[in-house]
């Protein structure tokens, strides 16, 4: 059974109070399609253990459907730290959203190392909403960013803008994914939008979740 390794983000709010955290649909919709698909999925966060999730509606049968997977709900309240991930286990690694990726996993060595290495493996790296931010310092052996040159998207900051978070947040992800070289794209705010750059796979926000994992599923099966 090909395995997928999910990284979450252990940030629970930032020095004003602001929540950040986990955005838990975008671990949930992946996770239960990826796992319909017959993959086997661990998650991983910087300092292993319990996720703090941003407010939502926990009765959104998506989650609930989550939660009521026991094998899901224990992997996510005991995530792996990753000094206990062996990055040649997996076929891929998934950074799902939540603003608090933007302020531990984004400068997380050891977590850009594991990415570096399934990647360099042939493997397969995705990124949902502000997951992206977890993509902005991964770098190949040959010291170049994995990003550079790669069409990709990301949560747009006219979405950003949006919500009303532009001045809250510690950097605008879809121009700090620009800076690095990135060709980014998006579409109208809230609009499912997924780009696949060989094996880079990113979706813009919460609705290109489900997307996402569909081309996933299809790179790792062309990769059999």
């Amino acid at each position: 059974m090909a395995k997928i390794l999910f990284a979450l983000t252990n940030h629970p709010k930032d020095k004003t109070g602001w929540e950040t955290g986990c955005y838990l649909l975008e671990v949930a919709v992946p996770f239960l399609y990826l796992k319909k698909n017959g993959f086997e999925i661990d998650f991983v966060s910087p300092l292993g253990g319990e996720v703090p999730v941003k407010v939502c509606d926990t009765k959104d049968p998506k989650l609930q459907a989550f939660f009521s997977d026991e094998d899901a709900r224990g992997r996510f309240y005991h995530t792996k730290s990753s000094n206990e991930i062996i990055p040649d286990d997996y076929e891929a690694i998934f950074f799902p959203g939540g603003h608090g990726v933007m302020y531990d996993i984004v400068n997380n060595k050891e977590l850009t190392q594991i990415a570096r290495r399934i990647y360099e493996n042939h493997g397969v790296v995705c990124a949902v909403c502000h997951g992206g931010a977890g993509l902005l310092n991964i770098k190949l052996s040959d010291g170049s960013y994995l990003i550079h040159g790669k069409k990709l998207t990301a949560f747009s900051n006219n979405e950003e803008e949006a919500i009303g978070t532009d001045s809250k947040v510690p950097f605008l992800l879809e121009s700090a994914l620009k800076e690095k070289g990135a060709q980014f794209s998006s579409v109208a705010n809230w609009q499912s939008h997924v780009v696949v750059d060989g094996r880079l796979i990113t979706g813009q926000n919460p609705a290109s979740d489900l997307t996402m994992a569909k081309e996933l599923v299809k790179a790792l099966q062309r990769s059999k």
